[in-house]
């Protein structure tokens, strides 16, 4: 079993981060920005023609904007980019992937040696379980980070897992096992139902929901809260997107022993991002 709990709370806390743009662009584009500046102020006072000006304006609020198109894109933990370029990326077919090839395969997942089963709803026989709860930052609360926010929603704490399973590309039809647990980085792309929010008119918690703090060492006070779910059952159809790995008869996909990139993704104006782990997604049926 791979428990995923640390590195999503570490996302979380850095997802002000905007780590696609390089350090290098913005110590060499905030000079250039003075600099064209000041001679666009000096050619407005001595010419008096403020062509310049009004044109070194206009391309930096959309070089800005760019940049700050990236940077809100990291934020929201880059789900668009790699969707994005999941879908550019075609299927792969087993039969013909080499040794060591990135493949990106789309199947049916059946559970190896061991299943997980979601915390709240306990939805057995996945391959993937993620509980997440949030509480709304508010001033008078105990917060359990101190880097979180007031008067937003902040993930207080977190259930994720994955562990090894088998899944059928559905072009060849070859079952090939998917080394998705210990020791391995997985980045999934799993979107969480929403299960429980309370109000600022009804903050009562349910009895189920008392228990599950209860049982977490959580506070069970009255406060705004929501808890989201999500999960991949043995059944469901998954894309994964990783390297091939090849010994006699078994198939076996794993995690790229290097980063790869996405490229530039210019039909969504983002920048290339460093991808490094095996990505799990929910598959077109």
């Amino acid at each position: 079993m791979n428990d995923l709990s640390n590195a999503s709370l570490t996302e979380h806390q850095t997802s002000f981060s905007c780590k696609p743009i390089p350090s290098l662009a913005f110590y060499t584009l905030l000079p250039l920005f003075f600099i064209g500046l000041f001679v666009s102020i000096f050619i407005l006072v001595v010419v008096h023609n403020a062509a310049f000006f009004l044109s070194f304006l206009l391309l930096s609020a959309l070089v800005a904007s760019f940049l700050a198109w990236n940077a809100i894109n990291w934020r929201h933990h880059n789900r668009s980019a790699f969707m994005f370029f999941l879908n550019s990326f075609p299927d792969s077919d087993l039969q013909l992937a080499r040794e060591g090839q990135l493949v990106k395969v789309t199947g049916v997942a059946s559970c190896g040696n061991l299943s997980l089963e979601t915390s709240y709803e306990r939805v057995g026989r996945c391959i993937y379980a993620s509980t997440l709860l949030y509480e709304y930052g508010q001033f008078g609360l105990k917060p359990v980070n101190v880097k979180r926010s007031c008067f937003q929603w902040n993930l207080a704490y977190c259930e994720r897992f994955s562990t090894d399973f088998y899944i059928t590309d559905r072009i060849s039809g070859i079952r090939a096992m998917v080394k998705a647990g210990s020791g391995c980085k997985v980045i999934p792309l799993i979107t969480d139902s929403k299960l429980v929010t309370t109000t600022k008119q009804c903050r009562v918690l349910s009895p189920h929901l008392t228990n599950w703090l209860r049982e977490r060492n959580l506070s069970v006070d009255a406060r705004l809260l929501r808890l989201e779910e999500g999960y991949i059952q043995e059944g469901n159809t998954v894309t994964v997107t990783g390297m091939l790995h090849k010994n006699d008869e078994v198939v076996t996909i794993v995690q790229p022993p290097e980063l790869f990139s996405t490229g530039c993704l210019w039909q969504k104006l983002l920048l290339p991002i460093d991808v490094d782990g095996l990505i799990l997604a929910p598959g077109c049926s």
